[in-house]
């Protein structure tokens, strides 16, 4: 167990290419494991890549670069079957769980065939750190603005509902994930949003969001409220992490 509060980090980042490696961690996949509290030990990821349908190529990328930065990393695969006898028990052994981008709709399609959103609560509750990018963001909150569906950006509802708000992930990057998140807020679709740049995170402690982080400087975090009127959308400042 990493720590005694409840916490998530969502984002719109977390990898960059390595040197030797395909991919490395970013600073906000070393900022998930500084939440945890982990110390004295190497820390220990489970990396979850359902939404992408458990590449396997992805799959060693992440392990090779848990190695090289100093992290035991488990994958956690529910393609073709479960590769664990206790998917739940191995996500409370963690102290990082780290949601891959891809499909939040099968995401979750998945993750109920499996009985997973109590496994994912127990784990939040017990003081494991969920975080992840896109799909892997989304997932925590109840719903988001996905492409899950197809090129047109559709809203997703049924997350997990960790956090009582929506999410808006690659918000910079995408042209329509600003105006969709506007539009969904407006007809009451999805409730007060926070919103992430890439390279971008946010951190709840309970469900309270406490900071915006990032490892791009220059970016930026929003919450869109709807009132009377219409929308507004406040920017907050992220924290520049040290790079990893």
């Amino acid at each position: 167990m990493a720590t005694d509060s409840r916490t998530v980090l969502a984002t719109s980042g977390g990898y960059r290419w390595g040197a030797r490696t395909r991919i490395a961690f970013n600073g906000l996949v070393h900022h998930a494991v500084d939440l945890s509290g982990a110390h004295g030990r190497r820390p220990r990821i489970a990396f979850v890549g359902t939404a992408s349908g458990d590449a396997k190529d992805f799959n060693y990328a992440v392990l090779e670069a848990g190695r090289v930065a100093g992290f035991d990393v488990t994958t956690v695969d529910l393609f073709p079957m479960p590769n664990h006898d206790d998917t739940a028990a191995v996500l409370l052994e963690q102290d990082v769980v780290w949601v891959q981008g891809g499909s939040v709709a099968n995401l979750l399609a998945v993750w109920d065939v499996h009985d997973l959103r109590p496994a994912m609560r127990a784990a939040w509750e017990a003081g494991v750190v969920l975080s992840g990018v896109s799909a892997g963001s989304i997932c925590w909150y109840l719903g988001g603005t996905t492409d899950s569906f197809g090129p047109e950006l559709r809203a997703v509802t049924n997350g997990l509902g960790l956090l009582p708000y929506g999410n808006g992930v690659h918000y910079d990057s995408e042209a329509e994930r600003r105006p969709t998140v506007h539009r969904l807020v407006a007809d009451g679709t999805l409730p007060v949003t926070h919103c992430t740049d890439d390279g971008v995170g946010l951190v709840y402690r309970g469900t309270e969001l406490v900071e915006a982080v990032t490892e791009v400087e220059g970016k930026g975090a929003y919450v869109v409220t709807k009132g009377g009127d219409g929308i507004t959308e406040e920017r907050i400042e992220p924290r520049l992490l040290p790079a990893p």
